[in-house]
């Protein structure tokens, strides 16, 4: 089998065993265009490598574990991870390992080389999507390239690809991937063009930086910018940038260096090369018959084409379409850094501040005028604080998927999700406040009169220790444990805090008994020692921000649950006064302006807020066995306890499985009573999953309909290793 084809070899019935890519590099080629020296792997040596490693099924297994249109964002990642990590595991068969060592060594040498992703389905679907595989520059050595051309393989099911798995055909027993194995060129300049500017069709723009394109690509580097004039080339514009970085060649790949003093005051093109370029691009778009995006690099006053493609965009098609904010969410390491001093340093004291000075004020004592416009102000408040969540916390959980893939990539574990042993055992704040629970448990336990009298339901003593710290665990997290402290949704009320730390009590030994996650430092250990200098320092940077991206990931969700906390206070102080009134018969202008207020918000102050996501199909079903997403490792077997609103909370027993919707913020209190954790929601960077992984429990994310088709008291285990829900016994129901 001729698995390996040169550009010379290549003739118009070869372009779907190339993919778009490469074809048409090889038109290039023939044109005189100068390309660096290149080979193309043909989509055969992928199918070798599928079929004999029989990938196909683990892939379409993967895949239809859930509705595609029901996946969150974090499914979709968790999905692409799984399947990359079969890729990673599977051997490349002999025959074919064998052929292409020989080819690479006798072609290539010593070289170093970029491979690059080139799809056929992409081509053929008419559209051009930068961005959706990956691709890999300056790779070393024959085993290495080997394993970069199996990563761009596993790159045909990324997130993004899957994303637009209907724009590009993207089909499990047909989708196929060729790869293009292309010399790399240190160049000491590089950029792109756009023979005509995607906003404005009478102009061009080129977009440079010194060294590699790799930092221009990832939005690591700011490049200069110029905008000519497509018909009278000219140069109409140029736009400097502030050039303190370039990507150069390093000997694992590449690296960010600080820019050489005497570059960073000089422009890397001249008008004249810039018109140079420009003309590169017309020759191009001129072939082609369509505007093109041109990468190109410069050796030696020597310019190289690198690849080229049609000019397009991921414009959304429908005006609900959030995928181009989900490929946002892919940030560089050097972006992720910033966003940590902006969030760690400046946000999250923000949202402190803001809490405390909302929870500080009386809004008992202010007139109904004053309180219509407090609810408002309280509002916009909240949602500044919810579009920034959007905004900066979520794409800064990228630095969990970074690391996770660093991590698979250099261990290569069973576990695609192994890495995240690495990330638990963290300072949390929903685990501060099951500590506290934990400790006034304790107190119970040890204390048999204490005990007797909470089971009594008898008042405590004014001055004893046990209250204080109760008064203490309501002032600090009361806003954020409702169903169990009162709060300030709900008239403060004791009673169902008490009836759970009774509950934790007594079942104290079960809970000391259970499985705790391992300890992470001998994994830690043997990661670290894969990598040496300079990249045992990245590794050791990336898992830094990978433990602050998994914290605050959790975090967030009690940040910005204290400034919701404080929205709902008001709006049930305006609802209280509208049916004070009401029942006494008094009515006026301000009154109308609070239930004016409360309509238009539409804010419900109910704590028993509900928590089911309904079956669609609105049809009763018995099934037994669930597949979900595993999230959390183990096996447990027990009662299930179906949560529909947070007062359900309240009758949680030990060894209870706990199944909803979604783990919120007011929920995890219950967490070290569980002996599972199953959800509607799916993804392992959702609330609920990280703190399952925190206290060592089986978790199953992702079953759709999961409160409608489990029952209270049916007896279920859950499979956390392969993300499966078995009932094995329902109670039986009176008619």
């Amino acid at each position: 089998m001729n698995w390996i084809l040169s550009p010379s070899q290549i003739n118009r019935d070869d372009r779907n065993r190339i993919g778009g890519k490469a074809y048409t590099l090889s038109l290039m080629v023939r044109e005189g265009f100068k390309i660096p020296e290149t080979l193309f792997l043909t989509v055969d040596a992928y199918n070798a490598f599928v079929n004999g490693a029989g990938l196909r099924e683990r892939i379409l297994l993967e895949l239809n574990r859930k509705k595609f249109k029901d996946m969150r964002w974090e499914e979709i990642w968790d999905c692409a991870t799984r399947i990359r990590n079969i890729f990673l595991k599977k051997q490349i068969p002999d025959p074919l390992k064998s052929y292409l060592t020989e080819k690479i060594q006798s072609h290539f040498s010593s070289k170093t080389l970029a491979i690059r992703s080139s799809a056929p389905d992409e081509d053929a679907s008419g559209s051009s999507f930068a961005g959706l595989h990956e691709s890999f520059v300056n790779v070393r050595g024959t085993s290495s390239i080997i394993d970069h051309i199996r990563l761009v393989w596993a790159s045909l099911w990324s997130d993004a690809a899957l994303l637009y798995r209907q724009e590009i055909g993207l089909d499990v027993d047909k989708s196929e991937m060729a790869v293009v194995l292309q010399e790399t060129v240190t160049g000491n300049r590089s950029g792109v063009v756009f023979s005509q500017n995607p906003n404005d069709e009478t102009q061009v723009i080129i977009e440079s930086v010194y060294g590699l394109n790799q930092g221009l690509v990832d939005g690591r580097v700011e490049p200069d910018r110029w905008v000519l004039d497509r018909d009278k080339k000219t140069v109409l514009s140029h736009k400097p940038a502030q050039r303190e970085h370039w990507v150069i060649p390093s000997e694992h790949g590449v690296e960010m260096v600080a820019l050489p003093q005497d570059l960073s005051g000089r422009s890397p093109l001249s008008n004249e090369e810039a018109l140079d370029i420009c003309e590169l691009a017309y020759r191009a778009e001129a072939l082609f018959k369509a505007p093109q995006d041109v990468e190109w690099t410069i050796k030696n006053d020597t310019l190289y084409l690198l690849q080229s493609r049609p000019i397009t965009t991921l414009s959304p098609s429908e005006t609900q379409d959030k995928r181009a904010w989900y490929l946002s969410l892919h940030r560089s390491v050097e972006n992720l850094k910033a966003l940590r001093t902006t969030i760690e340093e400046t946000l999250i004291p923000e949202m402190i501040k803001t809490a405390k000075e909302l929870t500080e004020q009386d809004i008992t004592v202010i007139s109904d005028i004053e309180l219509a416009d407090e609810v408002r102000r309280r509002w916009k408040i909240n949602q500044h604080w919810v579009n920034t969540y959007w905004k900066e916390f979520i794409p800064y959980a990228h630095g969990v998927r970074l690391f996770g893939q660093y991590y698979n990539d250099a261990m290569q574990p069973d576990d695609p999700y192994e890495f995240m042993n690495l990330l638990t055992q963290t300072k949390m704040k929903s685990l501060e406040r099951n500590r506290l629970m934990e400790d006034l448990a304790s107190m119970v336990r040890q204390d048999r009169q204490l005990f007797e009298r909470l089971k009594a339901g008898e008042p405590l003593d004014l001055d004893s220790e046990f209250e204080e710290k109760v008064n203490q665990f309501i002032e600090k997290f009361g806003d954020l444990s409702c169903a169990v402290t009162g709060g300030t949704e709900c008239a403060t009320d004791t009673r169902p805090l008490f009836k759970l730390l009774l509950e934790m009590a007594v079942k104290s030994s079960s809970l000391a008994s259970r499985k705790k996650p391992k300890d992470a430092r001998a994994l830690q250990q043997r990661f670290l020692e894969r990598f040496q200098g300079s990249k045992r320092t990245e590794a050791e940077e990336l898992l830094d921000l990978a433990r602050s991206s998994y914290r605050l990931r959790d975090d967030d969700n009690i940040y910005l649950g204290r400034i919701e906390a404080q929205l709902l206070s008001a709006v049930k102080e305006a609802k209280s006064r509208v049916e004070s009134s009401e029942r006494r018969g008094a009515y006026s202008s301000e009154l109308d302006d609070l239930k004016s207020v409360i309509q238009d918000f539409d804010y419900g102050t109910d704590h028993r807020k509900v928590l089911v996501q309904k079956n669609e199909d609105g049809v009763k079903v018995n099934p037994r066995q669930l597949v979900g997403q595993p999230a959390g490792p183990g096996l447990s077997m027990g009662k299930a306890r179906v949560i529909r609103h947070h007062l359900d909370l309240q009758d949680f027993k030990s060894a209870e499985i706990l199944v909803c919707d979604s783990v919120d913020p007011n929920m995890t209190f219950v967490i070290p009573l569980a002996a599972g954790v199953i959800e509607r929601r799916g993804g392992m960077l959702i609330h609920g999953a990280i703190i399952a992984r925190e206290y060592g429990l089986p978790c199953v994310t992702g079953i759709p309909d999961a409160t409608s088709l489990i029952h209270t008291g049916d007896d279920i285990t859950v499979d956390g290793y392969l993300g499966i829900v078995t009932i094995s016994q329902r109670p039986k129901l009176s008619d």
